[in-house]
């Protein structure tokens, strides 16, 4: 299926990069039906293990083949063609990558978002996008509570602009929502007596799918990933790096509504013949810190890739790491962490209790995978706690000082990529070139900005130290502090406001909040920061753990009127920090400071 590519880069019209432009292909054919035909129909292509819901399930190549070309057949009856766009807004259940995977089969583009976001974010990614059909289901399931998500995705249709045609609703044993004749199908009902669909071919340049990701001015940008560059890196990407072989068992602890399960959960395993596990549950509380080891022994997983902040949270549950001893884990050969900085307490700790090596590796949405990491598959290389290792094949990363030049071995600067970025990066974003320049493009000539501050040693070994903007990192979501700002201005009585991200020992980060009331406000403290938490639940969700916001009498502000959030957020981490030069009001700290005691800070 497709046309192998005679060219391998056009940059006749950079910085807007090609890769294989003249060759075509089918992600879904490559994905599962090339196993098939290989003989690996009968191997298990997905393992479903569902805590929250006592459910297993095993799906094979074959299995897989039919549900994808079935759904793609349903998907073709509602008059889904190529380049239509088909929002999926589900929880971690097989039909969500089967719809994933039939959208890709005809060549429409999805968009997955995270069944944890509120209303207004999905609306806002309705308008931006605009679906013909959107696929969900009828409730997600949280350890003691059952999320219904029809009532969120009637009103993200109510407030889009955009006029949805059809909702296909997959109705869960443990929920039955109740379906709007105008516009929803129930998912049992229109797979009914439906063509199976073929493989569309697709240029290796037209969209795959598009995922949001947050903005620091609070409007998310849809970054868009092409077809041909996605599937060469991410199955280079499974040998070399994982170092997994067509048949193993592939873990990634993460959710599809972020790129870590597009990559490693869906495509990534699947493009290399492996089987991947679908986790629904927690790494605690479902029922307890030693699931990941208990899914581990009973599966039989090689590769276990998830984020710091599940590792902290298993570790505080169980610091002398006694669920280990209950499960045999030696399939387990190496334990990949990405989303967030990796703490050396929680590596350490990984290393101690589990003597494998533990690689901290370091990619974006933007990138689709791994910019730096240590490559298993080629050469293990000596691990230096607190680095994701080196740059890997095709990305020329450089740390440059603000006039965009290189700074020398061990200085801190702005991690910046030489252009062209690799296959499988964003090559723009939807329907956005122009803020695709400015959002990566514009601060250094010639290079990609990834927005993350750091050095390189003598070795190359590249450090990953913070955020060079305002977008903070909770439990490895990304997410814009400029979106909650603009939800407390929302307050009528919040006059002014800031958020940034400030140190927590199990999430990584979390926002804090501090407000400034309106004159004539009559309402105590204590009421309005409870209004404003809940409304940045509502319009974020809960995703945001936005919990913990303050009343001062003003905010700290240079004489050009930008707030000091650097400046905030090193009070909030009691860490060593000097009074800034340019500051109006000095004596506004101190006033900071009593306020966020009572906070914990």
């Amino acid at each position: 299926m497709g046309k192998k590519t005679k060219k391998i880069l056009d940059n006749s019209n950079s910085p807007f990069y090609k890769w294989f432009p003249d060759g075509t292909l089918n992600t879904s054919y490559n994905a599962i039906d090339r196993h098939v035909l290989s003989g690996r129909g009968d191997q298990d292509a997905i393992i479903y293990d569902s805590p929250v819901t006592n459910t297993k399930k095993r799906i094979t190549y074959s299995q897989l083949q039919y549900k994808v070309s079935q759904f793609a057949g349903a998907l073709t009856k509602l008059s889904v063609v190529k380049g239509d766009r088909v929002i999926i807004y589900m929880p971690m259940i097989p039909e969500a990558l089967v719809a994933m995977l039939a959208c890709a089969r005809i060549g429409a583009v999805h968009s997955v978002v995270f069944g944890g976001f509120a209303s207004n974010e999905l609306a806002v990614r309705i308008d931006d996008c605009k679906p013909k059909v959107i696929v969900s289901a009828s409730c997600g399931h949280e350890p003691n509570r059952i999320i219904e998500y029809k009532p969120l995705l009637d009103k993200a249709i109510e407030i889009a602009k955009h006029q949805v045609e059809k909702c296909v609703i997959f109705q869960r044993d443990t929920f039955k929502a109740q379906l709007n004749p105008n516009y929803d199908i129930d998912w049992n009902q229109i797979i009914k007596d439906v063509s199976l669909a073929k493989s569309v071919e697709v240029d290796a340049n037209d969209p795959l799918y598009i995922l949001y990701t947050s903005g620091t001015t609070g409007k998310p940008k849809g970054v868009v990933r092409d077809n041909g560059g996605h599937a060469v890196s991410l199955k280079w990407s499974m040998n070399n790096i994982y170092n997994v072989n067509p048949g193993d068992v592939y873990w990634a602890a993460s959710d599809i509504g972020w790129v870590v399960g597009h990559s490693y959960i869906v495509y990534a395993p699947l493009f290399h013949g492996c089987t991947t596990v679908l986790f629904e549950g927690k790494p605690i509380g479902t029922p307890d810190a030693g699931t990941f080891w208990r899914i581990i022994s009973e599966y039989k997983v090689k590769v276990l890739f998830t984020a710091p902040t599940a590792l902290r949270a298993v570790k505080r549950d169980d610091p002398t790491g006694e669920y280990i001893k209950n499960f045999d884990i030696t399939s387990l050969q190496s334990l990949f962490l990405a989303g967030e900085r990796a703490d050396p307490d929680t590596v350490l700790w990984l290393e101690d209790k589990l003597k494998i090596p533990i690689i901290d590796h370091w990619w974006q949405t933007e990138t689709g995978w791994p910019v730096a990491s240590n490559p298993l598959g080629i050469e293990a290389l000596p691990i230096k706690t607190g680095s994701p290792t080196l740059a890997m094949p095709g990305y020329d990363v450089q740390v440059l000082s603000e006039e965009g030049k290189e700074v020398p071995r061990g200085t801190l600067g702005a991690i910046s990529i030489k252009l062209p970025l690799p296959p499988g990066s964003l090559p723009t974003l939807w329907n956005a070139d122009d803020r695709y320049i400015e959002s990566y493009l514009a601060t250094f000539k010639g290079y990609y900005e990834t927005g993350d501050a750091g050095y390189q040693d003598e070795e190359d070994y590249l450090y990953i130290m913070s955020r060079t903007d305002d977008v903070i990192n909770v439990a490895g979501h990304r997410l814009s502090t400029g979106a909650m700002e603009e939800a407390l201005s929302n307050h009528i009585d919040v006059a002014e406001c800031a958020v940034v991200g400030v140190y927590d020992d199990l999430k990584g980060q979390v926002p804090l909040g501090l407000i400034c009331l309106n004159k004539g406000c009559n309402k105590t403290h204590e009421i309005v920061c409870k209004e404003v938490v809940d409304l940045v639940r509502n319009d974020i969700g809960p995703v945001a753990a936005f919990k913990s916001v303050a009343v001062v009498s003003s905010l700290p502000k240079t004489r050009s009127g930008k707030i000091l959030r650097a400046t905030i957020r090193k009070i909030a981490d009691k860490v060593e920090w000097e009074m800034p030069a340019t500051v109006d009001n000095p004596l506004v700290f101190e006033e900071i400071k009593k306020a966020l005691k009572p906070l914990g800070y």
